[in-house]
Formats: structure tokens, C-alpha cells, sequence
């Protein structure tokens, strides 16, 4: 049995069997072949769910994506020590998402402790770069464009599947919820009304007994059948990485285009018959929206009313709408300057087709006046 730092908190609730994730996100490349990272990592297995009655066949990823399991050397946090292995899922869009788990056993107060020694945990957190960078090896040309960005996004989800004694978790968040509050916030000290209300204000729940608790940082679930949620979670938690990725290549494509827009006509480029400008922005452009529609219609859950609104509460925690705002923006912005690019680009043939002509005509004359026309 794992051993635990005694309970600062021994009237809580006891834990009889559940599960801390910690999850870590990367960009690994541009996109992934799922098809052939499924010929190169042996016992890889395409992430598809069976219905399970919310579960139904129109929960599904597109296309899905690709789960490992790998052994792996054990780390201790807070007393607890992870399993040997962890669990690594490739999206086509280019992400890796990766999952430590530590068993959870004890006073449902100790998660308190557990929380706040996670958050940002640097052992764990450069463990799972190392695991990503060994990934990527594997792969190979599996990646386009292989790049381990520097962005990751980490989340916890302390899940719950059974309580000594049984008690529906609904009824235990009524006695609880302070608690529950600070579990999520990661935070040792008594929190506020208004911050209880805040961290614990998105619930959902399937049936009478289990209960789904998500906030910025971290989730509870008490449910122990629970794969299809955390498999929500962990897509979006990619999708956040994706999107704050996408958006800084955006600003960087501002920048340049700005750049471009900006340079005198008489440059180099501006002489040029051909203009690199207007390809290198569409070249952009082009990525940036591939990457966008990807990323935001990988996973369909039509007519999925609970995951639906698991997802919902996730994207509301993640601000993934002010996302997809802000970069639709953007990419607006840089195809009103590819329109800009382009329509000077055209003006300048045309001129130079006039100056073509002009030139031919002059030439034309000084061969009549000449007689060397004749």
C-alpha cells in the first residue's frame, strides 16, 4: 500500500481507491501521421471509445488519436510515489499529451498537501519532456516539421472512484465544498466565500452519485468509470496549448507581415517580377488556419449531452471561446495583408508591363527616325 503523510485533516471523508493524473500537453510539430506513428510504436492503440450508455458512437475524434503506455522509473511527491508507467496520446494536430498517475488513498483532506506540492512541479513536469523527446525519436518523419515548443500546459485530475463509507458525492460537496474549493485552488489556507463559490461553481453529473468539479488548474471527479471525461479533459488541455502556440506564431506572422507591408518600394523584392513577400505570408496564412481548423474539429461530441457539457465547462475554465476570438482575428489580419501584399504586387506588374510598353513604343520611334527600321 502506498504510504501517506499523516491527514492534516482526519475528519474528512476517507479515500478508499481513486487516482491523482497529472497531465502535461506539448506541441511536438506541425502535425502528426497517425498512421504511420501506429506502424513505428509497438502496443500503440488508436483512442476510441465503446459505448458505455453516455458514451455513445458519435463521441469520437477525428480522426482518433494514438495512446501508449510506457514504462517509466518512479518519482515521489508528497509522500506518494507514481506508477512505473505513463500514458502518452499523439494528436494529429501536432500535440503529445502525457499522464503521470499517483494512487489515492487516504483523508480526502491530504489532497490539500498533494495539490499545492503538483503545482508546477519541476521534476515531474522536465520527466515528461524527457519522455516527449524520446517520443519524437521514435516518430521520426511520422512529424512534420518536428519543434518540442516551449509552451506546455499542465492540469490535475483527482479522481475519486470510491469513499469509505460510500456517500453520493453531491451530497458530500454540500459538507465539503470548502474543502473541495481548496483542493482545486491548490491553496493550504481557508479560502473566501466568493472564491469557494468561484472554484467550485462548474459542476456536472451524470447519475445521483457522481460528480465532476472542474476548474482552471484541476478537476475532482468522483465517478470511477470515468474514461470518457478525463479524455475530454485531456484533449482540451491540448487544445489550450495548441491555441496560446497558434497564437503566438500568429503575432510573430504580424509582426513580419507588418514588416513587410511597411518596406520601401524601391527594395530588392520590390523590383522583382515575382514576389517572395506574397508567398512567405500565404505560406503563413496557410498554416495558421490548417492548424486552426484542425485543432478545433478534432473531436465531435453531437448529441452528447454530458461530455457536451463537460466540455463546456472546460472551455469556459480555459477561455477557449476568447481564444478562438482573438485568433480569428488575427488570421483575418494577416489575409487582410496578404489582400494588401497582393494588390501591390499586381500594381507593380502592371507598371512595370506600362514602362514594357512604353519603352517598346520609344524604341519603335528611334528606329522610324533612325531608318533602321525599314
Amino acid at each position: 500500500m502506498t504510504h501517506q503523510t499523516p491527514s492534516a485533516e482526519p475528519s474528512t471523508p476517507l479515500i478508499r481507491r481513486g487516482t491523482c493524473h497529472v497531465v502535461y500537453a506539448f506541441d511536438v510539430a506541425t502535425s502528426i501521421d497517425l498512421d504511420g506513428a501506429e506502424r513505428r510504436i509497438a502496443a500503440a492503440q488508436r483512442q476510441i471509445f465503446t459505448q458505455k450508455g453516455r458514451a455513445p458512437s458519435y463521441f469520437e475524434y477525428q480522426p482518433a488519436p494514438l495512446r501508449v503506455t510506457w514504462q517509466t522509473p518512479t518519482h515521489h511527491v508528497s509522500g506518494i510515489t507514481t506508477r512505473d508507467a505513463v500514458e502518452l496520446v499523439m494528436y494529429d494536430f501536432g500535440a503529445v499529451s502525457l499522464s503521470f498517475e499517483l494512487p489515492l488513498l487516504g483523508p480526502l483532506g491530504d489532497l490539500v498537501a498533494l495539490a499545492a506540492a503538483l503545482r508546477g512541479h519541476a521534476e515531474l513536469r522536465a520527466a515528461a519532456r524527457k519522455h516527449v523527446e524520446q517520443l519524437m525519436e521514435v516518430l521520426g518523419d511520422a512529424a512534420a516539421r518536428p519543434k518540442i515548443a516551449s509552451f506546455v500546459e499542465d492540469y490535475i485530475v483527482f479522481q475519486v472512484d470510491e469513499l469509505d463509507p460510500p456517500e453520493p458525492a453531491p451530497r458530500m460537496f454540500q459538507r465539503e465544498a470548502g474543502l473541495m474549493a481548496r483542493i482545486l485552488r491548490a491553496e493550504t489556507r481557508e479560502l473566501s466565500e466568493q472564491e469557494r463559490s468561484s472554484a467550485t461553481a462548474l459542476q456536472g453529473s451524470f447519475g445521483p452519485g457522481d460528480l465532476t468539479i472542474i476548474d482552471t488548474d484541476a478537476a475532482l471527479v468522483f465517478d470511477p468509470d470515468a474514461a470518457d471525461v478525463l479524455a475530454v479533459i485531456e484533449f482540451a488541455n491540448a487544445q489550450i496549448l495548441e491555441m496560446r502556440v497558434l497564437d503566438q506564431q500568429l503575432d510573430d506572422a504580424l509582426e513580419r507581415s507588418y514588416h513587410l507591408l511597411s518596406r520601401p518600394r524601391l527594395s530588392r523584392a520590390a523590383l522583382a517580377f515575382y514576389d517572395p513577400d506574397l508567398r512567405l505570408v500565404s505560406q503563413l496564412q496557410l498554416d495558421a488556419a490548417i492548424l486552426f481548423e484542425r485543432v478545433t474539429n478534432a473531436l465531435k461530441l453531437i448529441g452528447e449531452q454530458y461530455l457536451t457539457r463537460i466540455y463546456g465547462h472546460i472551455s469556459q475554465r480555459f477561455h477557449l471561446a476568447e481564444w478562438d476570438a482573438s485568433i480569428t482575428r488575427k488570421l483575418q489580419t494577416v489575409d487582410s495583408i496578404y489582400s494588401k501584399l497582393s494588390d501591390r504586387a499586381t500594381s507593380r506588374r502592371m507598371e512595370l508591363l506600362e514602362w514594357v510598353i512604353i519603352l517598346l513604343i520609344a524604341f519603335e520611334i528611334v528606329l522610324t527616325l533612325t531608318g533602321l527600321g525599314n
